[in-house]
């Protein structure tokens, strides 16, 4: 039903490490049996033993769309993920949701059963903690009890060391005290792969973040970087001095790429009739400013955009106008063209 709509399934794999080709390999029958285009999100091959792998999942897409399947992927420009603390326990803890978890937590025994599971090698979950490279692999990000906000920007070691603990019990203490509510930095890639994923051609570009604020309630909270300097960080980081992609083929995927993934048809191109969303840089200054450990900073280079040909960012300088609105695909109050899109 979705592709006669003009619909696209765009999933976030089952699996990103240890299982990733039975994953992939749903997605392919999932694109194949419904007739649909297929984009998998932030794609990677996460954990150690997975390091190294991108060029051959890569080789599979390639394959895929070799057979006629509509399928591609995104990724962002950074070797760590963002995942909540509590996803360092295993998946028996979480079970039920947050107060499940948290009545377990309140239990010694469990969370001595639970410290157990973490140290374990295993191939019947994916140990994200292990994965990372243990504690000094996992690097607090975001917590919401404000008295919890000292911890923000060190890692699990580092905390463990200062106060003396085991660093399992670091993390357990920090998901009880901030009820599940801790969001964590993750050491699970490998900066090879990200570099092969971002200069593919089937592979496009994505923050896995939302937008946050450097004023106002929203200040207070922070993210990945992933949230703040992904586009700056591949033209000034990715494009201008390590060279990994030409700043022609960037542009492509921040820009057409994207806009035909989603199936927006008048979006992605400088084109007469289509919504002026435009973004004027620098590309000997555009660059990324946010950090693992500050990430609430806006990245520069960027002296012009414009939203439905309204500017939002003149000189560098935020307008507060607000000319966004939400985007329809093509299967809103019309049929699309049953004709599949190839990139």
């Amino acid at each position: 039903m979705a592709a006669r709509y003009g619909g696209a399934y765009f999933t976030h794999q089952r699996s990103e490490s240890g299982r990733i080709d039975a994953s992939l390999d749903e997605v392919f029958r999932i694109a194949r049996e419904a007739k649909i285009r297929a984009h998998i999100w932030h794609l990677k091959t996460a954990y150690r033993p997975n390091f190294g792998r991108m060029p051959e999942i890569l080789k599979r897409l390639e394959d895929a769309r070799a057979a006629g399947l509509d399928v591609a992927a995104n990724c962002y420009p950074w070797n760590r993920a963002s995942n909540g603390l509590d996803a360092c326990l295993p998946p028996w803890v979480r079970e039920g949701g947050r107060e499940a978890l948290l009545r377990r937590l309140a239990d010694p025994a469990t969370r001595e059963r639970a410290k157990t599971d973490m140290a374990k090698e295993t191939a019947e979950w994916e140990n994200q903690y292990l994965g990372a490279g243990g504690a000094a692999g996992v690097m607090v990000a975001e917590v919401l009890d404000a008295k919890l906000k000292p911890y923000e920007g060190k890692t699990i070691a580092q905390i463990a060391a200062a106060e003396k603990k085991d660093p399992r019990d670091v993390v357990i203490g920090i998901v009880r005290a901030d009820r599940a509510n801790c969001n964590c930095i993750l050491a699970i890639m490998d900066e090879r792969d990200v570099r092969a994923a971002l200069a593919h051609p089937l592979v496009s570009f994505c923050t896995d973040s939302p937008a946050k604020a450097a004023d106002g309630p929203l200040s207070h909270e922070t993210s990945h970087p992933r949230g703040w300097g992904s586009a700056a960080r591949i033209l000034g980081h990715y494009v201008r001095e390590e060279k990994v992609l030409r700043l022609e083929e960037a542009v492509r995927k921040m820009t057409s790429f994207a806009a035909e993934a989603a199936g927006l048809e008048d979006r992605g191109l400088v084109k007469v009739g289509f919504a002026a969303d435009l973004a004027v840089f620098d590309p000997a200054t555009v660059r990324s400013e946010a950090t693992f450990e500050s990430p609430n900073r806006y990245s520069a280079g960027f002296r012009y955009v414009a939203v439905n040909g309204v500017l939002v960012v003149d000189q560098g300088r935020l307008t507060g106008k607000t000319p966004g609105h939400a985007l329809r695909g093509p299967g809103y109050g019309q049929a699309p063209s049953p004709t599949p899109r190839r990139r």
